[in-house]
């Protein structure tokens, strides 16, 4: 078992792949089934498409426009509001994502498709140190 630190600049998709493949090949891995979770309740982890970066820019857009901050007229019902705009949306994107993925792992090598990667999506504007734990199980 081991803990990543990944470090946000605000709002956004964050790559950690080959971090994760990385530690893999250290461990010298062989079959398993390998478990993501993040330590946080205001971001989500996602396998998602690493070849193009406007894929990153539209989530990011698309989740902004779904979930706008309590500034939003449309956010007017939402009470938790005292650590910022953007607390309680995060709080809300990061329950309709995932905070933990399996990834099947065959010969120490996570089973992902050609442009398939490994992102932590901030949800929140400020920078954050998020804690991401990896477990393979054999």
């Amino acid at each position: 078992m081991t803990m990543f630190t990944i470090s946000t600049r605000g709002q956004g998709l964050y790559e950690f792949t080959r971090d994760v493949q990385g530690w893999l090949a250290a461990q010298a891995a062989a079959d398993g089934l390998l478990t993501l979770f993040v330590r946080h309740t205001s971001c989500s982890l996602l396998i998602q498409e690493n070849a193009d970066p406007e894929v990153q820019t539209d989530l990011r857009n698309y989740f902004a426009r779904l979930v706008p901050p309590t500034t939003d007229p449309s956010m007017s019902y939402l009470t938790h509001t005292y650590e910022g705009p953007d607390d309680m949306p995060a709080h809300i994107k990061a329950a309709m994502m995932p905070v933990s993925l399996s990834i099947p792992v065959q010969r120490g090598q996570m089973m992902l498709g050609t442009w398939q990667g490994i992102y932590l999506f901030e949800h929140r504007d400020s920078p954050h140190q998020r804690q991401v734990v990896a477990h393979l199980s054999h």
